[in-house]
């Protein structure tokens, strides 16, 4: 619950939007280093001796894992080209808008991608049944801490701490 006044309350516009720029921008450094990881481990993998001892099925989920891995690193990389179109042309409010929504989608296809890494892995190492529970366990860690504990937390605060109608103006 928050007391007092905050001063981004009077804080204008212009300020408003460029530090929600920043602050998305921010955002997609910190998280794209880990599709990068995953992605660069993906890409590695048939090259390894051990690759040509999948079945199909497990060749499959790598495949699937790879394709989940390169959406999620297009849609990190997505928001910074964005910015770079529109730099200087008024469009922050649209840039914040969108790469919100790309962030979201690239963190959703990364969740699903490194549940397809612990799929194979784990299918390698241990078998379908194990697999398959170990990727539901990881993906509901993911979905636990990723999606539900910040929802539940917006759904009980009193009121936003930025009001959604600031990012339409610019």
């Amino acid at each position: 619950m928050r007391s007092g006044i905050d001063s981004r309350d009077q804080e204008p516009e212009t300020q408003r939007l460029q530090r929600n720029v920043g602050e998305l921008l921010q955002e997609l450094r910190v998280a794209e280093v880990g599709v990068q990881v995953l992605f660069a481990f993906l890409l590695t993998l048939p090259f390894s001796q051990h690759f040509t001892r999948l079945n199909r099925s497990e060749r499959d989920i790598y495949f699937v894992t790879l394709l989940l891995a390169a959406g999620s690193s297009a849609l990190f990389i997505a928001p910074t080209a964005f910015h770079r179109l529109v730099f200087r042309h008024g469009e922050r409010a649209r840039l914040i808008e969108t790469g919100n929504r790309m962030l979201l989608g690239a963190l959703s296809l990364l969740m699903l991608s490194v549940c397809g890494a612990i799929l194979l892995v784990t299918d390698y190492l241990f078998g379908l049944s194990v697999a398959g529970s170990t990727a539901v366990a990881v993906a509901l860690f993911y979905g636990i801490f990723w999606y539900v504990v910040p929802l539940v937390g917006r759904v009980q605060a009193p009121q936003p701490l930025e009001r959604p109608e600031s990012a339409q103006g610019a």
